[in-house]
């Protein structure tokens, strides 16, 4: 397949998505009626969790636990069905698939909140704004993290907790050390204003795809490069397109767990306080193997040997830095000066 006709495919893809949701969009909104009156009677409820990663990434081995703990402790009463690696819905249409009821939880990644109104999340994609994870993870769970996960109660979304998956890393068919490294390369990004404005500033052109369609992508040549934590590029094989990876460690990528709000409604109290127990270890879980996994496939990667794997010097990261800095300031409007304002104030706390 040429880069042309896989172009042409992923946008058809996209379309097909679109008009499928609308024309089922009626059928969906009723069909919660009979869901909602089964859950508040106290039978057994479904809930269905889709995400967009493989099971072996921490975010798949955090659902997998969520499920395991829920259904232990609910008698089997609560099913979990886990459907991951976009089995179910893509980045193109999952949040509007939840807001719908067609899914019941979702764990997007940050960067999607902005796209539908809630531009305020992309604060976490600024470049170089974290020095380590626990940074990130006084953001989330302290008040800030909690403001902002209230806000998505306007879309019909209950935010429910955020877990990590680390640091973003370069990859292309050659080193990205410095800036002009990325001039004239088409890198592909997830939806996101913050990130688009990143790539441009390092002289790529940034190409918003869906993450089930990057390797594909990358093999056809429709782009050249992406970010990703080391555990999504080793589970994806992407190190089978890409001959380049450089440990940039420039940027943060979380997620949010969310449930459609009339599902979580629909629930006694006595089931939402068993569901949110069970979210709290299950992330908790999460966070504490992230670390771990993308090491895991670091050292995979080496072993493989179809990558070469590039360390920066503290130098270089230094000039990657100072060429995305006016990504901070130009985007500061559109995510709100006092979103930034009281993130950086969080984390000047602690420093």
């Amino acid at each position: 397949m040429s880069a042309l006709d896989l172009s042409a495919l992923i946008r058809r893809r996209q379309y097909l998505r679109g008009v499928t949701a609308s024309v089922l969009a009626p059928a969906l909104i009723s069909s919660l009626v009979p869901r909602s009156a089964l859950a508040a009677s106290g039978k057994g409820v479904t809930l269905r969790f889709s995400h967009v990663v493989a099971e072996e990434t921490p975010k798949g081995l955090a659902a997998n636990r969520f499920k395991v703990l829920v259904e232990q402790r609910s008698g089997g009463r609560i099913r979990v069905l886990i459907y991951p690696d976009t089995q179910l819905y893509g980045d193109a249409d999952e949040m509007q698939a939840l807001q719908l009821g067609a899914v019941d939880m979702l764990a997007p990644s940050l960067s999607k909140f902005g796209p539908i109104g809630f531009p305020e999340f992309e604060m976490f994609d600024l470049p170089f704004l974290f020095g380590q994870v626990a940074d990130v993870r006084r953001i989330t769970q302290g008040p800030l993290g909690q403001r902002l996960l209230e806000r998505l109660k306007r879309h019909g979304m209950i935010g429910l907790g955020y877990f990590d998956n680390g640091f973003k890393q370069m990859s292309a068919n050659r080193p990205l050390l410095s800036p002009a490294d990325f001039v004239g390369l088409r890198m592909r990004i997830q939806a996101s204003r913050v990130i688009a404005a990143q790539m441009r500033a390092l002289g790529a052109q940034p190409v918003s795809l869906p993450f089930s369609e990057t390797r594909q992508a990358l093999e056809a040549g429709v782009v050249d490069g992406t970010e990703n934590p080391i555990s999504n590029f080793w589970t994806q094989r992407m190190d089978e397109v890409q001959t380049d990876l450089s440990l940039t460690e420039h940027g943060y990528l979380g997620y949010a767990v969310v449930v459609n709000q009339r599902f979580w409604l629909s629930l006694s109290l006595d089931d939402r306080e068993l569901l949110e127990q069970a979210l709290r270890e299950a992330l908790a879980y999460g966070n504490k193997i992230a670390d771990a996994q993308n090491d895991k496939a670091l050292a995979a990667l080496r072993q493989a040997g179809t990558t070469r794997i590039h360390v920066l010097s503290e130098a270089q990261r230094e000039r990657l830095r100072h060429a995305v800095e006016p990504v901070h300031k130009a985007l500061a409007s559109r995510i709100g000066l006092s979103w930034i304002n009281a993130m950086r104030d969080a984390l000047n706390q602690h420093t």
